[in-house]
């Protein structure tokens, strides 16, 4: 609970405008290791994800990744 307190207040601290809980760090370390080009299952084994399907969903693409793509 300590944690949960700990990171709602750094969140008003740093004057987000959403509230922000722990879990929030877990998706975002999801979204970066896949937005990196991690593969799949090494994201899905470091987040502990029984089920790939929950892992997935950290592998859409982001739009920076398409910008420029096709005027190369």
């Amino acid at each position: 609970m300590r944690n949960y307190y700990l990171v709602g207040e750094i969140g008003k601290h740093a004057k987000l405008r959403f509230h922000v809980h722990p879990h929030m760090l877990r998706h975002s370390t999801g979204y970066y290791l896949a937005n990196r080009g991690y593969d799949t299952r090494l994201v899905q084994d470091y987040l502990g994800h029984k089920n790939i399907a929950y892992t997935v969903r950290y592998t859409r693409t982001a739009v920076i990744c398409l910008e420029g793509l096709w005027r190369r």
